[in-house]
């Protein structure tokens, strides 16, 4: 290091004339960069002599009040008798132009003892520079850091958001006060699902600001289940930022959402060129770098830009700022910057006495009076980079206050030991920076962690049209993830406005799907466009754009909008059905007919037509036929578990009891008449023994089967849901199809040989027709009972019992008729022919 006077030495760079820039001598420095000046004009470089100094051009209003912060700062610290007592701080601000350049110039100056640029030397005796507030664009920022992080100075900046300067071993001297840009793309990931918006368009600059965000956005988006509509680079290196194509781009899109990752002055093209091109009814989420930008505020854009959302910086409250600004204002002498700043808001110049008169004599310019007001330009400014400027500066105050009250042998610093205020190095007070730790005036608590970056904190403004017709912006909401009461994410969704309404706007690729549908997606097509199907049957969706349907509950049936799960309706042959009381009312009626004719025999029981027929026998047929008309009444009403256990048995009893009767009768008959041959055989057989045998033979096997039926595999209550759309269908699953089979086959085989053995006796005397009449009955029977297994296999519900209570009345009603029918015609209406003679067949040979 070159030490002694404050001497011009040999080891300087070419001398550069370096303007722009504010300084004011203490005991210890602080460096400041702005881009006070925020466009520059260019010169061809021939080098055929010295190349021009850049020409800086336009003040920036919010970059000179930062400045200003950085004054403010300062001077408020060293009023205060408790920060950093009898140490008073000074300042370099220089002014970047925007240039990547004057950055560098403006760090080896300072680091040079801010005279001259000599790089790895400080060249003049002065106060220390305890570290360097800037800048606020990562390119440059990220240059001074390389720079700066080689001595070990603390570098604070106040606007830089690059994720790259998180790297401690690339920039291992670097903080800020505001959080990195990955914490604000995952945040504007958040807001969108917050709204959910599915369909977006991405802007992005093609600098590292820009395509870092873009990453971060498109994957956080995506995960977060939305689409990318589009994703197209705004061009810094172009005049017109390829403005023309990105216009015709976003009319053309579908999306109607649209993040722009971008500054304020390379959108302002893109925003110029939509205003030509008439492009409107988009809804913007803005990056930080122009959610609050007063270029883009103009009323022209109100069309284009109103209803704008997106993440602002933090911004607290700075006491007594404004009064300050308001007394510089009244001071317009302060600098020169505050001179062009006034030339440029007033258009008009600062003219000397002489110059003055000449001016006003010839009206070619208007000169500047000093009677302007200030105050209506300081009130349209938030000061959100301001307070972050301040805020850094304190950051190195505080660091050099904890520096100058180290207590000697319980320091941070190796073996206890303390640095001393009037002479430290850098990388000294850099240890103390790391581990500030302390309150501004407004509350908020500053800190930094491991890799430099502040508690990450946003506000969410929202863009409005004023009273006066330009945009203002509109906190409505914050993202802070830090936050006491763990909300990290609260928007204020009332306050907002939406292209003058209150609801928010949609922009999806593909309409809702309505409940009782789900999403269907479309291949080849992003996730989010997709098509709308209705849920499968026995399914529902009650919310709009379902992914999936949900099945009913087994009990339950969707509704015909099937949005939601209803009861199902039970169904079973119910006295409540019309053909469930039919049926009821047509047994009842029926089993009185069997008793009836059985009441006719019993008061004819000594006629010969009645004895003839086997009076008990022909008694037993007709009870058993009763309770067959009445065991079909079990088939009828809600299926308990009794009644599913004994109806079947029921009814396959009595009617095998019935066939029994019919089979006896037929074999009596047979042997009767078979008897009365000579010689024959059969007269042992006459008697009633014969009968009861058969009857019991008979009865026995069903019963039997029955018995081992309701042993192995009892019958019991059923609610089927999938035969019938919407119902329950409560019925008696029978145990056993094979038990339930055998007990019909063996009806069946009863009845056929009952059919066999009354066709063979066909041809017994005319005047004695009872095995006609049996043979009737039988094939009646058989018929029924064959027609009745292919309907009983195709129906379904109540209509299977239905059926089968069907074939119990016909069956048994076709018994009826065929056999004692004509018998109680001869009875009760030809009592002539009701006579042993008839019966012999005697009757015609008196003829």
């Amino acid at each position: 290091m070159c030490t002694g006077m404050e001497t011009k030495i040999s080891c300087n760079l070419p001398n550069e004339n370096i303007t722009g820039y504010i300084s004011r001598p203490g005991d210890i420095i602080i460096g400041g960069t702005f881009p006070v000046h925020f466009q520059i004009t260019y010169s061809d470089f021939h080098f055929t002599s010295k190349p021009p100094e850049l020409q800086c051009q336009l003040i920036s209003s919010e970059f000179y009040l930062s400045l200003q912060a950085l004054i403010f700062a300062v001077e408020e610290i060293n009023a205060n008798p408790e920060l950093l007592p009898n140490v008073t701080l000074g300042f370099q601000i220089f002014d970047t132009c925007k240039t990547l350049q004057r950055a560098a110039q403006a760090t080896l100056l300072m680091l040079s003892g801010g005279k001259e640029m000599t790089p790895n030397y400080h060249c003049y005796k002065g106060a220390p520079l305890a570290g360097i507030v800037g800048d606020p664009a990562s390119k440059r920022t990220i240059l001074m850091a390389q720079i700066l992080g080689l001595y070990r100075y603390p570098q604070v900046s106040y606007l830089a958001t690059s994720p790259i300067l998180s790297d401690r071993n690339l920039f291992p001297s670097f903080f800020r006060t505001v959080p990195s840009d990955e914490f604000q793309m995952r945040g504007l990931a958040q807001l969108v699902s917050h709204f959910g918006w599915s369909w977006l368009g991405l802007l992005a600059n093609d600098d590292d600001y820009g395509q870092f965000g873009l990453q971060i956005v498109k994957q956080e988006i995506i995960k977060a289940g939305a689409c990318v509509a589009f994703a197209e680079n705004i061009l810094t290196s172009k005049p017109d930022r390829n403005a023309p194509h990105i216009t015709r781009l976003i009319r053309m899109s579908t999306a109607k959402v649209i993040i722009v990752i971008t500054s304020d002055s390379d959108f302002l093209i893109v925003v110029e060129e939509m205003l030509r091109q008439n492009v409107t009814g988009n809804t913007w989420i803005a990056s930080d770098a122009w959610a609050t930008s007063t270029l883009l505020s103009n009323r022209r854009f109100q069309g284009i830009l109103s209803s704008t959302i997106g993440f602002a910086i933090y911004h607290g409250q700075m006491p007594l700022f404004n009064e300050y600004l308001n007394s510089l204002s009244q001071s317009h002498l302060h600098d020169l910057f505050m001179m062009e700043l006034w030339e440029q808001t007033f258009s008009c110049k600062w003219l000397d006495q002489e110059k003055f008169h000449a001016l006003m004599a010839n009206g070619t310019m208007k000169a500047c009076t000093g009677e302007e007001k200030l105050e209506s330009l300081m009130m349209e400014l938030e000061h959100r980079v301001s307070l972050h400027v301040y805020t850094a500066v304190y950051a190195i105050a505080w660091a050099l206050h904890n520096m100058l009250y180290c207590t000697h042998g319980y320091g941070a610093l190796h073996a206890g030991t303390c640095a001393t205020i009037s002479s430290f190095y850098p990388w000294q007070l850099l240890h103390y920076v790391r581990n500030v730790n302390f309150k501004t005036k407004d509350g908020s608590h500053v800190f930094f962690d491991a890799n430099g970056n502040p508690p990450a904190m946003y506000d969410i403004v929202n863009w409005r049209v004023s009273a006066n017709g330009s945009l203002e912006k509109v906190t409505v909401g914050k993202f802070e993830l830090n936050s006491p009461d763990g909300t990290i994410f609260n928007v204020y969704g009332a306050e907002i406005i939406w292209n003058n309404h209150t609801q928010v706007p949609l922009s999806k690729c593909s309409p809702s799907c309505p409940s009782g549908s789900r999403k269907v997606i479309v291949p080849g097509k992003p996730l989010c466009c997709y098509e709308c199907a209705r849920c499968p049957q026995g399914q529902i969706s009650n919310m709009t754009d379902a992914v999936e349907c949900h099945p009913c509950s087994w009990d339950t049936w969707p509704n015909l909008q099937q949005d939601r799960c209803l009861p199902r309706a039970a169904e079973f042959l119910s006295y409540d059905e019309p053909l469930g009381y039919s049926l009821a009312v047509i047994s009842s009626l029926f089993s009185l007919t069997p008793i009836t004719i059985l009441g006719v025999f019993i008061c004819y029981k000594k006629t010969p037509i009645v004895r003839a027929n086997n009076y008990f026998l022909s008694c037993l047929l007709l009870f058993s036929l009763f309770l067959c008309f009445l065991c079909s009444l079990g088939f009828i009403g809600y299926p308990q578990p009794e009644k599913c256990l004994l109806r079947q048995v029921a009814f396959g009893m009595t009617f095998t009891f019935c066939i029994s009767c019919v089979l006896a009768k037929t074999i009596t008959v047979v042997i009767a008449f078979n008897a009365t041959k000579p010689g024959s055989r059969l007269k042992r057989w006459t008697g009633v023994k014969v009968s009861y045998c058969v009857l019991l033979v008979c009865t026995l096997i069903q019963t039997f089967l029955c018995v081992m039926w309701l042993i192995l595999s009892p019958p019991f209550p059923e609610f089927e849901t999938d035969k019938k759309p919407g119902v329950i269908i409560i019925n008696c699953n029978e145990g056993s199809s094979i038990a339930f089979w055998c007990m019909l086959g063996y009806l069946g085989l009863l009845a056929t040989i009952s059919f066999i053995v009354a066709f063979l006796a066909r041809r017994l005397p005319d005047s004695f027709n009872e095995t006609k009449f049996i043979t009737f009955s039988m094939l009646a029977f058989l018929s029924v009972w064959v027609s009745f297994i292919p309907a009983y296999l195709s129906a379904r519900g109540m209509y299977t019992v239905a059926m089968e209570v069907f074939a119990i009345l016909s069956s048994s009603l076709a018994v009826v008729i065929c056999i004692f029918l004509p018998k109680c015609f001869i009875v009760l209406f030809r009592p002539k022919l009701n006579s042993r003679e008839h019966l012999m067949g005697k009757s015609r040979g008196k003829k």
